[in-house]
């Protein structure tokens, strides 16, 4: 066999090792938070964000902060994509990366785009970070152990084949329900209006350990090297639909309070 062929095949089957190598929610998820988010929007709000993101809509944008991993001029965003705690933890009572994480990346972004003297450019990028951490914070291994990383050192299967946990959740459930993004939001849970009220209500500290409940959860979930099937989805792609939406409500929640 070709070496080149054979070297390329070989990176296939290499797991991440870093939380900072992964995406998170995968670029689906962050579509359906970003387009259920749009739904929500006062109509002030959604006109001040329609001219800082120049038409894009927040779907468009909410894969951007991922997108930019590449570049290492950004790789001190890194862990503002995620959360390590202890599974008995609250935010409060955790130790703090002193490079920042999820809440304090989210609190920049908001700081920014309140701040009148921040530039058009500025406000455009911490705009789009805010749209895609607000997703992250939903997605329950963003807030997970720091010894495996948020599940990406728990290996298990997808049919058959070795993933980690972490990666389950992230985008193989969302993949293998094989619905684009568009038609989950549109399809998400109807509330009433006390319903989104209550999803709206505390802070983002309040929303981290709330999923941090989830966390917990998910972790029980699987066991190592387990094969998971159609099964885990039935049991739990519930839950992720529902961190989804509750993503795109708090997100737009967030924007109104910045914009409207």
């Amino acid at each position: 066999m070709n070496f080149k062929i054979l070297a390329f095949i070989s990176l296939l089957f290499i797991a991440p090792t870093s939380n900072e190598d992964v995406y998170f929610w995968g670029k689906n998820g962050h579509r359906v938070t970003g387009k259920i988010a749009e739904k929500h929007l006062t109509r002030k709000a959604r006109k001040k964000i329609d001219k800082l993101l120049k038409g894009q809509s927040l779907a468009f944008v909410s894969t951007y902060a991922d997108e930019i991993k590449s570049d290492r001029a950004y790789r001190s965003y890194s862990p503002w994509h995620y959360v390590n705690m202890g599974l008995s933890e609250t935010y409060e009572e955790s130790s703090k990366n002193p490079q920042g994480d999820l809440v304090t990346g989210i609190a920049k972004c908001i700081s920014v785009l309140k701040d009148d003297t921040s530039s058009v450019a500025d406000k455009n990028f911490h705009l789009k970070m805010l749209v895609h951490f607000i997703g992250d914070l939903h997605q329950p291994l963003h807030i997970g152990r720091k010894e495996d990383k948020g599940g990406n050192d728990v290996q298990v299967q997808w049919f058959g084949r070795g993933t980690n946990l972490h990666s389950v959740w992230d985008s193989k459930m969302i993949d293998d329900y094989d619905m684009s993004y568009t038609d989950l939001a549109e399809n998400a849970e109807e509330l009433s209006k006390k319903q989104i009220e209550f999803i709206e209500q505390g802070s983002v500290v309040d929303w981290v350990n709330e999923v941090h409940q989830i966390t917990d959860d998910v972790y029980k979930s699987a066991n190592v090297g387990e094969n998971l099937r159609y099964r885990y989805s039935y049991d739990h792609f519930a839950t992720v639909r529902q961190q989804l939406q509750k993503g795109g409500i708090r997100l737009a929640k967030v924007l109104n309070d910045i914009f409207d």
